[in-house]
């Protein structure tokens, strides 16, 4: 009897740690406040975006964590990915691979190995030519590659991406947004993204929108 009651006091205990330490997220240290609060592009879900470059050896580093991390998001959540380039040319050749590969359908296909090509194998992969090249190595249909990214649409998404980076304030990769009003500062960044999420999941709850929805 007192071995249980050991036993349930222990993990009452536990709970109430674990409790503290995941409720302990700070304005300032783990994160900082979107000014202005940015509009989403999915209304009715919680928006997350990463903001990166495959030019990024700290975002080469995140990515296996975080897509893992958002593969297991739930429904309520959607996972938005806007490369950046803060006026590197290189960079910027990168943001238009990104979205010309996800119009040709080829961004799964490749998106771990351009990150392994860069910071592993040391590939200079700089510009449109050097990066259609790879891409034919791993069977990407290069003039389908060079099409798109030629196209008025990345084009567009290209420069919507540089403007998302100024008007969030993002200054470092890779940087996580939580529905559009905080940016995540802290080292732990899953544990912080998390926390957060269920902040505004709490607050879309309390919310005279909510309680009057059917």
């Amino acid at each position: 009897m007192v071995s249980n009651l050991r036993s349930a006091l222990f993990g009452l205990f536990a709970l109430l740690i674990a409790f503290v330490a995941h409720a302990d997220v700070t304005q300032g240290r783990d994160y900082r406040l979107v000014q202005p609060p940015q509009p989403t592009s999915t209304p009715g879900k919680i928006e997350v975006i990463e903001f990166f470059s495959y030019g990024c050896p700290h975002c080469a580093h995140f990515h296996p964590e975080v897509s893992s991390w958002a593969k297991a998001l739930p429904d309520d959540i959607v996972f938005v990915r806007v490369p950046v380039a803060f006026g590197r040319r290189p960079w910027g050749q990168l943001v238009r691979a990104f979205y010309a590969l996800e119009a040709t359908g080829d961004l799964a296909k490749v998106d771990d190995a351009l990150f392994k090509a860069i910071h592993e194998e040391g590939k200079q992969l700089v510009d449109q030519d050097s990066i259609a090249a790879w891409l034919a190595q791993q069977g990407v249909d290069a003039t389908r590659f060079r099409n798109a990214f030629n196209s008025f649409d990345v084009s567009r998404k290209s420069q919507r991406a540089e403007q998302m980076s100024r008007d969030y304030g993002v200054s470092g990769v890779p940087h996580l947004v939580i529905n559009g009003k905080y940016g995540v500062i802290g080292p732990d960044r899953l544990r912080i993204a998390d926390e957060l999420i269920e902040r505004e999941r709490a607050a879309k709850a309390s919310s005279p929108a909510s309680a009057t929805s059917p």
